[in-house]
C-alpha cells in the first residue's frame, strides 16, 4: 500500500494536556472521545499528574452519562505529543512539552480544582463547547 494512502486513512491525533490531569484534560478527553464517534484518537495526560481525578469532575461528567469514575490521570510522554495532529494545552505553561511543527492551542479555563459541582459544571460546558468547534475545524 502506497504510505500517502495510509496518512490519509489515519485517524486525527488529539492530546489534552494540563497539569495535574484531573480536571479539564480529562473532561475534554471524555468530551471528544463521545462526541467523535471513533473518528478521532484521543488521549490526555498531565504534567505532574494528581493521585486520582476531582471527584466534582467525576460528578458533572456523570450527569451527562459519561463515566469518569475509573479514570486514572497520567502522565505526558514525549511520544505521545510527537504522534499528536493538535496538543491542547490548558494551563500547564512551561511544564507542557513543546515539539516545533505540531499544532498547539490553548484553552484558557478555569482550574477546576477546589471547586463545587456548580463552579465545575461551567467549566464542563465551556469545554464541551470548545470540542465541538475543534471537531469542526478538524472535518468530523
Amino acid at each position: 500500500m502506497d504510505p500517502r494512502e495510509h496518512q490519509e486513512d489515519r485517524l486525527p491525533q488529539v492530546l489534552f494536556l494540563c497539569v495535574h490531569n484531573a480536571g479539564r484534560s480529562q473532561m475534554a478527553a471524555a468530551l471528544l472521545d463521545h462526541r467523535a464517534g471513533g473518528r478521532v484518537a484521543v488521549r490526555s495526560a498531565g504534567s505532574e499528574p494528581a493521585d486520582r481525578l476531582n471527584p466534582a469532575v467525576v460528578a458533572v461528567m456523570d450527569e451527562i452519562g459519561l463515566d469518569l469514575s475509573h479514570a486514572v490521570p497520567t502522565a505526558v510522554e514525549d511520544e505521545v505529543v510527537r504522534e499528536s495532529d493538535v496538543v491542547v494545552t490548558m494551563g500547564c505553561g512551561d511544564a507542557c512539552p513543546f515539539y516545533p511543527g505540531k499544532r498547539y492551542v490553548d484553552w484558557d479555563l478555569p482550574d477546576p480544582s477546589g471547586k463545587s459541582v456548580d463552579e465545575v459544571r461551567p467549566i464542563r460546558d465551556e469545554i464541551d463547547r470548545r470540542v465541538r468547534d475543534l471537531l469542526a475545524e478538524l472535518g468530523v
